[in-house]
């Protein structure tokens, strides 16, 4: 069976070529006799496997030396605990941007360890737009100020970094990460789940800066203390050691790609296709606010509900899979991450127009 354009929020696609280089590496990684999977985290050929990985990052992201990158496992969303645990400081309260389901998340985590200020939210609009910098209210004291840059759910993405008085900024950046260049040197910190434009679901990323190290609230367990990973090089534990290996194939990927610039032009040209096609029918429908709208995860309706089925039914047939929307928001969605070829939104595109043609 031919592979399919997988559009799905997560797990999401990845590069075929590394799927291709980790197929032909299964049996045996360069001379080693063992698969990746088999081999001792402590060992010169796994920790030859992460440095190499971290220091292409690094080198991708354009990393400054005073932050720590960190391989974790536990998916973002222990990083909603994590963040708390670390980053209070003594302090007892933290300023959080509430634009849609994994903000709402991150916050009800972190009001277990301290007083949560919503600065901004834009629940009233349905989380259709993102606010604006002169909308967010920042207590004074905040230990820091976390946001989600993109929502995958409703398909909202700020346009902007928020700019916070030099308050730790802190970024769920599990739908972005990679996607385009970012500052880094604007966060204290930013997490990521892998499985988006990273690589395979298990592996979590962490980018922080050193100075916010070492001052964990009381009781926090040794898995969740940033500066234990840091001091260890992530190996405290066993990590997702096959999950890190196939991230480091997907930065060399990028890389010979052309680095974040590249993959940002690709990017752009994707996401403005498919918003083209959207809003040049009557047929089908984005909800949110244009200067708001996600590169990475596209919400759209059809026009008649009682499509929709016949819609995705029709389009796995032609190979395109996993476009229904969130159960929370209905309708469909298209996740258009790094490793979406721009010859699939082109294909998502034709059939939209070809679907609008005959049932329109």
């Amino acid at each position: 069976m031919a592979r399919v354009f997988n559009f799905s929020a997560g797990p999401a696609m990845l590069p075929e070529s590394v799927l291709r280089q980790a197929q032909d590496e299964i049996l045996d990684w360069q001379g080693s006799g063992m698969c990746v999977a088999e081999m001792s985290h402590r060992g010169k050929e796994y920790l030859s496997i992460a440095a190499q990985a971290e220091s292409d990052l690094r080198e991708l992201l354009k990393v400054p030396v005073n932050y720590k990158v960190l391989f974790l496992q536990g998916g973002a969303s222990s990083q909603f605990a994590a963040v708390p645990m670390n980053l209070l400081r003594g302090g007892g309260a933290a300023d959080y941007l509430n634009t849609g389901s994994w903000s709402k998340k991150a916050i009800s985590e972190a009001r277990r360890y301290c007083a949560v200020n919503v600065a901004a939210t834009t629940e009233d609009s349905k989380f259709t737009r993102a606010p604006s910098q002169d909308e967010l209210k920042l207590a004074d004291g905040a230990a820091y100020v976390h946001y989600t840059p993109n929502e995958t759910i409703e398909g909202v993405e700020f346009p902007y970094v928020p700019d916070t008085a030099g308050i730790p900024l802190v970024a769920d950046m599990s739908s972005t990460l990679l996607s385009r260049p970012i500052d880094v040197a604007r966060f204290g910190l930013i997490y990521a789940g892998a499985q988006k434009n990273i690589g395979p679901a298990g592996l979590t990323i962490v980018i922080v800066r050193e100075d916010l190290l070492g001052q964990p609230i009381a009781g926090t367990p040794t898995m969740f203390d940033y500066k234990i990973h840091a001091d260890n090089d992530s190996m405290y534990n066993t990590p997702a050691t096959y999950a890190w290996y196939l991230a480091g194939l997907v930065f060399k990927w990028l890389k010979d790609l052309g680095g974040l610039d590249a993959m940002a032009a690709i990017n752009a040209r994707k996401a403005k296709l498919l918003y083209d096609t959207i809003d040049a029918s009557d047929f089908y429908a984005n909800p949110v606010q244009p200067d708001a709208r996600s590169w990475m995860n596209v919400p759209f309706t059809l026009a008649n509900p009682e499509l929709d089925e016949t819609f995705l039914k029709e389009a796995k047939a032609a190979n395109l899979t996993t476009l229904k929307g969130h159960r929370s928001v209905g309708g469909m969605r298209a996740s258009i991450y790094n490793a979406m070829p721009e010859a699939g939104v082109e294909a998502l595109v034709a059939f939209m127009r070809e679907f609008e043609r005959r049932q329109g």
